[in-house]
């Protein structure tokens, strides 16, 4: 036996041997470059055995499957306009603003209003699907987003009245620098004022926004065929579910509003009339999409201060006297026995003299109101949802199944990680973030309360064992 000079009898070669671990960063297969692999969603709940915690944990990380997508728990993002696009083609603004939902644990995660033709969008800088051109950067986005084993769809939308119209802060901008003038966006600049199409020639403000013209029949058949070709794209990007906007006064919602529709053809006239373009379009995505599809409508106009009920002319032809929560709920339960998923209830944008009662939570009831009406539809909702506690009570207490985000996903993009914390839930970050989340992720075999609305006190994680393991070295 041969004594090395350093005292150990193997060579540092049979030493190095002893200790060689056969194992590699996994790479998430088929991935373009490098991309470790997530052990599990981002987010979602670390198993029971090991994290007991988690035995009976909040409503809101349960996951909920949806014609065969599972989503691993109800904190969704809502589709956000970021105004940023290249003549419709998502850039590289778009991927870090949805990658960095996808590695921070978000889920329902939708792209925003994305126009199925180009006079549809809202502004110059919207995001377009109405090309073949627009299939790369989006399912560059989508890919990301399923490497970390997340869910994405996209909102098929059309502006109508309120299309060609300024960026928020190019408005803003210039009012600050002294222009008074309208909202509308020039040839010079890229708008299509000219073709700016809606229900009827009304427009949203005639001081500020486009005079719209009537559409034709000849043109709601060729959106009809843009729409087809959409969903088609659609497919080939790879979204596990689409959402037909259908609120906040763009076109569809100018149809079933008697505020702004006046036609005296099949789609104008009375409610059935008014329902009719909605209803056929989810037709068609039901027919075409067998993945889940929602419904994003607003459930109300806000005028009841300022017109009267929305019920206000009983017994005449047209007995609607602005679109409310009456006709939301016979909207909704139409798209549900069509086959629509889940109805996504906003509200509001449509009339200029809208009186909102802005809080938190302020358009919850309604979303109660349709989920206690309609039984064969999901019930999504959203508005100044801003606390894990809020959101989990909304579905706890069974207002709606998921909730909704928009700017608190801005503001605190951590926030899916941080309200499984405060609720006492032990979810799953992405592996190289985990560090961050120590104290989230420790197994707490002794703790035996319930976790639900009440957040557990900071229990050390490996950071805190650490520490003792290094006192303990300087007691011996």
């Amino acid at each position: 036996m041969t004594i090395q000079p350093n005292g150990h009898t193997a060579s540092r070669e049979e030493r190095n041997k002893a200790n060689l671990a056969p194992f590699a960063n996994p790479a998430v297969p088929g991935y373009p470059t490098f991309l470790t692999a997530q052990p599990q969603p981002v987010g979602s709940l670390l198993p029971a055995e090991k994290f007991p915690q988690n035995a009976n944990p909040p409503k809101a990380f349960e996951p909920i499957t949806i014609r065969g997508v599972t989503f691993p728990h109800r904190l969704w993002v809502s589709p956000m306009c970021q105004y940023s696009s290249d003549n419709g083609h998502a850039t590289d603004h778009h991927f870090v603003h949805i990658g960095a939902m996808a590695q921070r644990g978000w889920q329902g995660i939708t792209v925003e209003a994305t126009a199925y033709v180009p006079e549809g969008r809202i502004t110059p800088s919207d995001a377009g699907i109405w090309d073949d051109s627009h299939i790369a950067p989006l399912k560059r986005q989508v890919d990301f987003v399923h490497a970390h084993k997340g869910t994405i769809g996209i909102q098929l939308a059309h502006a109508g009245r309120k299309a060609s119209t300024l960026e928020p802060w190019v408005q803003v901008q210039h009012e600050e620098a002294g222009w008074t003038g309208g909202h509308v966006t020039d040839d010079e600049h890229g708008g299509w004022w000219k073709d700016v199409a809606a229900a009827s020639d009304l427009s949203y403000d005639n001081e500020k926004y486009p005079h719209p013209k009537e559409s034709s029949l000849e043109y709601i058949e060729s959106l009809k065929v843009a729409f087809r070709a959409a969903i088609e794209r659609c497919k080939k990007i790879g979204f596990d579910f689409i959402e037909i906007h259908g609120a906040h006064g763009y076109y569809l919602h100018n149809f079933v509003d008697p505020v702004s529709n006046v036609r005296t053809d099949q789609y104008g006239g009375n409610l059935e009339n008014r329902l009719r373009l909605p209803l056929e379009m989810a037709k068609i995505a039901r027919e075409n999409w067998d993945k889940p599809l929602f419904y994003r409508l607003s459930a109300s106009d806000w005028l009841d201060d300022v017109v009267g009920p929305e019920k206000g002319h009983p017994g005449e032809k047209e007995e609607w006297s602005w679109w409310g929560i009456e006709q939301s709920t016979i909207l909704t339960q139409k798209l549900a026995d069509i086959g629509v998923d889940l109805i996504d209830v906003s509200s509001g944008g449509n009339d200029a003299r809208q009186q909102i009662k802005v809080g938190p939570s302020y358009q919850v009831p309604f979303a109660k109101h349709i989920k206690e009406h309609v039984k064969n539809i999901i019930v999504g909702a959203v508005g100044i949802i801003t606390d894990p506690a809020q959101a989990n009570d909304i579905i706890e207490n069974g207002e709606a199944d998921v909730v909704y985000f928009a700017r608190q996903v801005l503001r605190d993009i951590d926030f899916p990680l941080q309200a499984a914390e405060t609720l006492g839930a032990a979810v799953s970050p992405i592996v190289q973030f985990e560090r961050a989340w120590s104290r989230m992720v420790v197994k707490r075999d002794h703790l035996k309360a319930e976790a639900h609305h009440e957040a557990r006190s900071e229990v050390e994680g490996e950071e805190g064992k650490e520490g003792k393991r290094q006192e303990e070295k300087k007691k011996n």
